[in-house]
């Protein structure tokens, strides 16, 4: 174990002690409820904070109310999820008045956006402990020192000097489980925060990842999901042995007891030959990618800084389809960028027409303060936005749903996640094109990769039945 790794798994016994001294005065447990905004890189670092939580003795709970400890970890990739917590703050301020001892912690993205930090430390003191994306791995240390009775703990990197690696992690399923091999960006998207919140572009070991998946599978991990923000670009930077990611994936393809492999994101502009080729021939790595367009114009991708055109984009489409004819493709896509005219938002039209996404999450352009396309001219008026984005919204669901239906009557192999919320007498799961399927069944399912026939599609998810 690393020296890092000793100093944060002594902090967590350190502060262990304190909770447990805590309990006893209180004779009840002590809860943690840890919530999450943002992406898949945000949701695994809640399931670090959450397993650190945890093994310092708190329960952890989904209600806000039975909490002692409410940690948010946070996004800023548009302003409407730094909205969000501001208004969700005022409640928690209340929630505090009338729960004495309850302590709030804000982390994640939004802590490193320029002026966030100062804003929450001199108007909300009502927040305990604040740390952003940079400073995860000295969470135990934070806690430890606020358990303490620091008043109030702020810690603000301007660069991230290590990873939070190697503590206990609560997983939300036993069966799955996200995976970090990269961190950071350099990719500079002229829209994008990202790179100035988490960082720049650094890759993790593969022998430290593989290690990692072997210990999931030997816990009963059955699916991983690779984590980046530009997993095609792994291996670049940041390691001592360079590996590609396609080289990558055939060594994770090797681990016993892992029977699904998924991956995300993908920028188009990485994606190649040899990544298309490992994918087709896997007997683990699922059909399907993510790949984000974000538009159709030519001018408007050379403004957004994406190095790929709309002509090498429906061309990479159509050779991933080639050699995977199953493979589902989903999208991202802004519309309302700084000086899109009609014509512009055609192309995208014309793309998602051509592509024929399965699924694509369209977004209204965010101004993120600190981005170059904060800067640009020609903003467009929200009115104009909106049209857009209806326009486009209209078109995805067209496309998609009749791509969904080109599997109804199969027989798919499908991983049982959880009792469906809506109707208890269906289990809920995902294809390997990561489609939601609906079907009656117990619980002994849950967790296991069963055979369902298609019986029904409905827009964006199947109803179906077991085999």
């Amino acid at each position: 174990m690393a020296e890092t790794e000793n100093i944060q798994m002594d902090m967590i016994e350190k502060a262990a002690a304190l909770l447990q001294d805590r309990e006893m005065e209180l004779r009840r447990p002590l809860y943690a409820a840890v919530k999450t905004f943002g992406c898949q890189m945000n949701e695994r670092d809640s399931e670090k904070l959450s397993g650190i939580l945890q093994a310092m003795g708190y329960s952890i709970t989904d209600s806000e109310e039975e909490a002692d400890f409410i940690l948010y970890n946070t996004c800023t990739v548009r302003e409407h999820a730094d909205i969000r917590v501001f208004g969700r703050l005022g409640v928690l301020k209340g929630l505090k008045k009338e729960k004495k001892g309850l302590l709030i912690g804000l982390c994640g993205c939004m802590m490193q956006e320029k002026g966030i930090f100062e804003r929450i430390r001199e108007e909300h003191p009502e927040v305990d402990i604040a740390f952003g994306t940079h400073n995860l791995s000295d969470f135990p240390e934070l806690m430890y020192r606020l358990l303490s009775g620091e008043k109030r703990v702020m810690e603000l990197r301007a660069e991230p000097e290590r990873a939070l690696e190697g503590v206990p992690v609560r997983r939300k399923y036993p069966f799955k489980s996200g995976v970090n091999i990269m961190y950071g960006c350099d990719n500079f998207c002229s829209y994008c925060i990202v790179p100035y919140v988490r960082g720049r572009e650094r890759s993790r070991e593969a022998i430290d990842i593989i290690r990692e998946i072997e210990g999931l599978s030997h816990d009963g991990v059955k699916e991983v999901m690779l984590l980046g923000q530009n997993v095609n670009s792994y291996g670049l930077k940041g390691i001592k042995n360079p590996v590609t990611f396609p080289e990558l994936l055939k060594e994770v393809e090797k681990v016993e007891g892992i029977e699904r492999i998924r991956f995300m994101s993908s920028n188009p502009k990485d994606v190649g030959d040899e990544l298309i080729a490992v994918m087709a021939e896997s007997k683990k790595i699922c059909p399907h990618i993510h790949l984000a367009l974000q538009s159709g114009s030519g001018r408007i991708l050379r403004a957004m800084n994406r190095h790929y055109t709309k002509e090498g984009f429906i061309s990479l489409v159509d050779k991933m389809r080639a050699a995977m004819p199953d493979i589902s493709i989903t999208t991202d896509i802004i519309v309302g960028f700084p000086g899109e005219t009609e014509e512009d938002l055609e192309e995208t039209l014309e793309v998602i027409e051509r592509a024929r996404f399965d699924a694509a999450f369209t977004f209204i352009y965010s101004k993120r303060s600190g981005t170059k396309a904060a800067d640009m001219e020609g903003q467009i008026e929200p009115k104009v936005a909106r049209e857009y984005f209806d326009r486009v919204l209209k078109k995805v669901q067209e496309t998609a749903a009749a791509q969904a239906e080109r599997f109804t009557g199969r027989t798919v192999e499908v991983l049982v996640e959880h009792r469906n919320e809506k109707d208890l007498s269906l289990v809920t799961g995902r294809m390997g094109q990561n489609t939601a399927v609906h079907f009656k069944g117990e619980d002994g399912l849950i967790g296991r990769i069963v055979p369902v026939k298609l019986k029904e599609c409905r827009g964006f998810y199947y109803m179906g039945e077991l085999a």
